[in-house]
């Protein structure tokens, strides 16, 4: 056994958890099936135009599903991601431990209710890796049960919100499959923090230092990563703002163009984005802490900081010199330089026109 986690268990918890979710029923099952089929296709060809980018994978697949079918879908892509954390554990005795039946099944139990938490959440997701029956990773999920609800509880136009879904998840695909090493690069950071993980007691100590350290000097040592922030040792926590840089450019682009592919096809947007924002910003109590935890508040100003950033860039030098970030993995932008565009601007700016 090299997974750190008991997935059997997991996904036991998490369809028990999810068991009273709303049903999708077959003919509405059958119509989001349509409809999304229609703005997946239609939201590839606006977006291509808005960007420049052209999938190397040909059309994407939209699938319908409802919250436990997402459940399984994602025990499938976490299992993959913390493959490489397992092999480590097992390649050492002092580790070897964290691999036994009680510890396994325990973090199945805890990986299984945070799944069941975020399928209530989730309206879609590009699925990048694909399923372990063969999927070749260029499926586009929709979680059926929660886009309905939304259109239900606030009178959105189906049509209209379907597509502008749409937009957004169609604009993470083109990302990775119409930037030639994006791919590559973003499961390098994830293998990269895999090989950093199993921290020592003296590295825990460390960590629980830094964020005493933290709560006096009136911040949130949760704020920036979740649990895995906390306790992340020096070299790990340089992945993890690697890959927050990362995702905060994807994430804000993906906004930023959903925006404009959609301004004419779209004429809800505004208050679709109204909506989903304070539904971000809404939770309290237990779900509060749960976000914080798992660090998805961290994910949340993602959205913000990205955004912001692609603005910033557009200012100084228009889609000319936003083109330069999807150049190589070294115009990236770092988190320092994502929170202070005027940073990036003044590292690269001149790369436009140095073809570098």
């Amino acid at each position: 056994m090299t997974d750190p986690v008991a997935w059997d268990v997991a996904l036991r918890v998490a369809r028990q958890a999810v068991r009273f979710a709303p049903p999708l029923d077959p003919a509405t099952r059958r119509r989001l099936g349509d409809d999304f089929a229609e703005a997946t296709a239609r939201a590839e060809r606006l977006v291509e135009e808005v960007t420049g980018l052209s999938s190397s994978e040909g059309p994407a697949r939209a699938r319908v599903t409802d919250r436990a079918g997402w459940v399984e879908a994602n025990v499938g892509t976490f299992r993959r991601l913390l493959r490489p954390i397992g092999e480590r554990l097992a390649a050492s005795a002092t580790t070897r431990k964290a691999l036994n039946p009680a510890s396994r099944a325990a973090a199945g139990v805890e990986v299984g209710l945070v799944l069941s938490w975020m399928s209530g959440r989730v309206l879609g997701q590009y699925d990048m890796l694909g399923s372990d029956e063969g999927d070749d990773g260029d499926v586009v999920y929709y979680v059926g049960p929660n886009v309905v609800a939304l259109e239900r509880r606030h009178g959105f136009p189906p049509q209209e919100f379907r597509l502008w879904i749409a937009l957004h998840e169609v604009t993470h695909r083109l990302q990775f499959t119409g930037v030639p090493w994006m791919q590559e690069h973003f499961l390098g950071i994830v293998e990269r923090g895999a090989a950093l993980t199993t921290p020592d007691t003296k590295a825990i100590l460390q960590s629980v230092r830094r964020a005493a350290a933290e709560v006096r000097a009136g911040n949130n040592p949760l704020a920036e990563g979740g649990i895995i922030g906390l306790l992340a040792t020096s070299e790990q926590l340089a992945t993890l703002h690697e890959a927050q840089a990362l995702m905060s450019l994807l994430e804000g682009h993906g906004d930023v163009v959903m925006s404009r592919a959609g301004q004419q096809q779209v004429p809800g947007a505004a208050r679709f984005a109204r909506v989903l924002k304070e539904r971000r910003e809404s939770a309290s109590g237990v779900a509060r802490a749960v976000q914080q935890m798992i660090g998805i508040e961290a994910k949340m100003r993602q959205y913000a900081e990205g955004e912001r950033f692609i603005e910033e860039v557009e200012r100084a030098g228009g889609d000319e010199l936003l083109a330069v970030v999807w150049r190589s993995p070294e115009m990236l932008p770092s988190l320092e330089e994502i929170r202070e565009p005027e940073r990036w601007v003044a590292r690269v700016g001149g790369t436009r026109h140095a073809g570098v």
